[in-house]
């Protein structure tokens, strides 16, 4: 067996100094005894006892030696092969063998054929496949990794007939992830009503495809793991590697359906505000969901239209609405860039866990068939049999269990509790944390608000002013003047106890803008209100405001000015998040953890039935009974003086 050192190193002896190894990407010096008698011998064309004859060194001295800088992998066997030196070089430089073997390629492509016979790879109907494809979301390909995941033989997919040149992953049966693992992913980008763009395409960018994917196809025979996507952009010559995540719950290669359980409350001290982690740990953990072609989330980016003094951030696409809207796209806001970026980060994350992906634990029955368990529908949308007719509860539909804080069994249609195209869910009560109690609170407190929100809303009534009298609420006034707007924030709690709140702004009494907010610290409620106002007041600016600002001002709903001011609400804050779950204990709320296995990010949907909606739902109950009950009314509103004018959010 020769010995030599691989082949993309150049040996310069420099009497008296070393030995310098140059290659295209480093350079290396040896110092040491005996290494400049040595380093012009290893050129390939000595095996160990010519080395140890020419060296005149002893088996010790040349075994040490050698070990060495084998140990720094600089030398290596040699081979008598006939591969051109400048080959040999090049497969060296990876680290990896010269490819030898054979692939089965699946999909017509003369021009991958050819590249890979350039390589010296042979077609044939064994070894790992290539399957060349336009679409990494083509059906054809679900009925190959459907193929592969029986067989176990490894696959990879390039699609080099585009644009952009896809490459990857190498899926590796039972130890990777699986195209529909990957195609998952890839679903989020595409909108089903859009389609496919037109093909473009050069001879000279399918050639220069071809190249790449062969020679991605010999390193990956040549034992390199090739477990990203990886693609290139011939217009600005940009590329990049996208993580592809195995998926636990993959109706392919995973166990889908896996059934719902109560969840377990623990210990949480707060860390951050009222959280149970910070804000830059929270960050850190969940931005490798953040990928433009595989993850969860595009990006996240500040939104370009907002004012300097807000901190108001997009993540992309709103999976809970299925059109565009003012909030079109997910986003964060807070009181700092990071707080909003968080926020955007979780948002985007909590409408893809609530949306309806199809491995959902479902039950086919009735309302009448699941008996005690079920929870009607009507309770939880509660619309007036004068808005919609009353849930059929013969009908066999779907359903999916919650459960109590002390893990009752409860059900509800499926279609009220995913996002899906067709379907009644909604986002109220949907949240993300950085703990499955955190998440629980900030989807109940959403609930909380809102209801909150549409009891004042769609009565009108009259509710006293918050006073703000910290330097963060001053500096924000100031900036809403500048911009030729007024601010204020109205006490809208409810019987509920829970201070909730709503941020106003008018420019001149007109072009309303409005922002939410509750939590069991009064401060925090109203810093919520006045940050939403934020994330909403640029978004605005995209839309056509007008029929809304054509019906709201506060000459025609006296409700947005202050009554008077509110007296302080008493607060005692506790330092861990499972005390505050115990505040949310008598209300009794169901609760759906959405949490995906290959996210990690807690997710939750919360439901309260009989809280209302801020939507205009006019089922009786708390919506007439509260302001009766708290004094704001002597009697209740009748249907028909109800506010007409819906909530724009």
């Amino acid at each position: 067996m020769k010995v030599g050192f691989k082949r993309h190193w150049r040996a310069v002896t420099v009497p008296g100094d070393g030995v310098y190894l140059t290659s295209a990407r480093a350079t290396v010096a040896l110092h040491g005894d005996h290494i400049e008698e040595v380093a012009p011998l290893l050129d390939g064309s000595h095996d160990l006892a010519g080395l140890h004859e020419r060296s005149g060194l002893g088996a010790a001295d040349l075994g040490r030696l050698l070990g060495r800088l084998a140990e720094a992998d600089l030398v290596a066997p040699q081979s008598d092969d006939d591969v051109p030196p400048d080959v040999a070089a090049y497969w060296d430089l990876a680290g990896l063998d010269v490819p030898d073997g054979t692939v089965e390629v699946v999909g017509r492509s003369p021009l991958v054929d050819r590249a890979l016979a350039d390589l010296g790879l042979r077609a044939g109907r064994e070894g790992p496949v290539v399957v060349v494809c336009d679409d990494y979301l083509d059906p054809v390909l679900a009925s190959v990794n459907a193929d592969r995941l029986a067989d176990g033989r490894p696959w990879l997919p390039v699609a080099v007939n585009g644009p952009d040149l896809w490459i990857g992953p190498g899926f590796h049966p039972g130890d990777s992830a699986c195209w529909e693992c990957l195609a998952a992913r890839l679903r989020i980008r595409r909108q089903a009503p859009l389609g496919l763009a037109p093909r473009a395409a050069l001879p000279l960018t399918s050639s220069v495809g071809a190249q790449l994917a062969a020679l991605q196809v010999a390193r990956w025979l040549a034992g390199r793991r090739l477990d990203t996507l990886w693609t290139f952009d011939p217009l600005t010559l940009e590329a990049a590697h996208h993580r592809v995540t195995r998926r636990p719950q993959c109706p392919a290669c995973g166990e889908p359906g896996a059934r719902p359980a109560p969840v377990e409350i623990t210990s949480r001290p707060k860390v951050h505000a009222h959280r149970a982690a910070g804000l830059q740990e929270t960050w850190d953990r969940y931005v490798h969901l953040t990928d433009p072609v595989t993850g969860v989330v595009d990006r996240v980016r500040r939104d370009p239209r907002a004012p300097g003094f807000l901190n108001s951030y997009l993540s992309g696409r709103n999976l809970a609405l299925p059109v565009s809207g003012l909030r079109a796209n997910s986003g964060g806001k807070g009181g700092s860039p990071l707080e909003a970026k968080v926020g955007a980060l979780c948002e985007a994350v909590e409408r893809y866990c609530g949306s309806r992906l199809g491995e959902e634990h479902v039950v086919h029955d009735s309302y009448r068939g699941l008996g005690a368990e079920a929870v009607h529908p009507d309770d939880v949308l509660l619309y007036d049999v004068r808005q919609r007719a009353p849930f059929d509860e013969s009908a066999e539909t779907e359903w999916t269990p919650l459960f109590t804080l002390d893990g009752r069994r409860r059900y509800l249609p499926t279609g009220l509790l995913y996002f899906s195209e067709g379907g009644e869910a909604d986002s109220n009560g949907n949240a993300a944390g950085s703990s499955i109690e955190d998440a629980i609170l900030q989807g109940f407190l959403e609930l909380v608000e809102r209801d909150a929100v549409g009891i004042w809303w769609y009565n009108r009534t009259r509710q006293p002013e918050v006073v703000l009298d910290d330097p963060w609420t001053d500096d924000l006034r100031d900036d809403y003047a500048k911009l030729g707007r007024d601010l204020w924030v109205l006490d809208l709690t409810t019987d509920l106890g829970i201070p909730a709140m709503a941020a106003v702004s008018t420019k001149d009494g007109e072009e309303v803008m409005l922002g939410f907010g509750a939590h069991f610290d009064p401060a925090t409620a109203a810093r919520r209100a006045l940050t939403e106002l934020g994330q909403l007041l640029p978004a605005a600016t995209d839309l056509d405001m007008r029929p809304w600002w054509g019906r709201v001002s506060l000459r025609s709903h006296p409700c947005l000015l202050p009554d008077g001011v509110a007296a302080p609400h008493a607060y005692t804050r506790n330092d861990d998040l499972a005390d505050d779950i115990e505040l949310i204990r008598p209300f009794d709320p169901l609760i759906l953890d959405q949490t995906r296995p290959d996210i990690g990010m807690p997710v939750v949907k919360v439901v309260v039935p009989g809280l209302r909606h801020f939507w205009p739902r006019f089922a009786p109950g708390r919506l007439f009974d509260v302001p009766v009950a708290l004094g704001r009314l002597d009697r209740p509103t009748a249907y028909d003086d109800l506010n007409p004018v819906a909530l724009f959010m």
